[in-house]
């Protein structure tokens, strides 16, 4: 029987940390499990996660968002794949933030270094690797210099933002679909970069 692919999507749980920016790995995870009809579990005590399954064109796949807030997120990643038996980080999909990239773009990488974001820092250290793949979804920095960049990314997407992140997470999707059926390489090829010329809510505040 083929191993199963862990999809993990990355933020922190908890009310006040609903649709900000830095959940939008939580936001990605729960698209896609409602796409393909997977319904979750709280298994707290066992993963310390939320899960999820589905059956998606022949694979069996978990979607999970850790409960562990995001410095520790790899202790829950570590569990599960320990539990279901994915011995290959290249089962192992994060998604993740990232406020180096413009919002509107997304990014999937085979692996790599954790770029400064503490949640993938903490995935290398319990699957002992960087080489397994993350989708980065680009959520910018502030629009005004003077706002710290930890404010911003714990910040809740703006009105018009949280309008425009739908496309986003439909081409996401499109993306995660490509990298099970074909690979990294094909999906990074397909659907790597912007979904659209991104029109933030400060850019139109200073407009009207």
């Amino acid at each position: 029987m083929e191993a199963a692919h862990l999809i993990v999507g990355l933020g922190n749980p908890g009310a006040k940390y609903e649709r900000t920016r830095h959940n939008a790995g939580f936001q990605a995870v729960e698209h896609l499990a409602a796409q393909w009809g997977a319904g979750w579990a709280d298994e707290k005590k066992k993963f310390s996660a939320r899960l999820a399954r589905a059956e998606v064109d022949g694979h069996t796949v978990l979607f999970c968002e850790p409960l562990t807030f995001m410095n520790l997120s790899g202790e829950a990643v570590g569990a599960i794949c320990d539990f279901y038996k994915i011995d290959e980080p290249a089962r192992v999909l994060a998604i993740v933030d990232d406020a180096n990239i413009e919002f509107g773009e997304i990014r999937l990488r085979p692996g790599g270094s954790a770029g400064g974001h503490n949640g993938l820092r903490s995935m290398e250290q319990h699957l002992a690797t960087q080489e397994y793949p993350r989708l980065r979804i680009g959520v910018g920095r502030p629009a005004d210099d003077r706002q710290e960049l930890a404010s911003h990314v714990l910040g809740q997407f703006g009105e018009n933002e949280a309008e425009a992140l739908k496309p986003v997470l439909e081409k996401m999707a499109a993306q995660v679909s490509c990298w099970l059926a074909h690979g990294p390489e094909r999906a990074m090829n397909e659907f790597n970069g912007k979904v659209f010329p991104p029109a933030t809510d400060e850019k139109e505040e200073t407009e009207t």
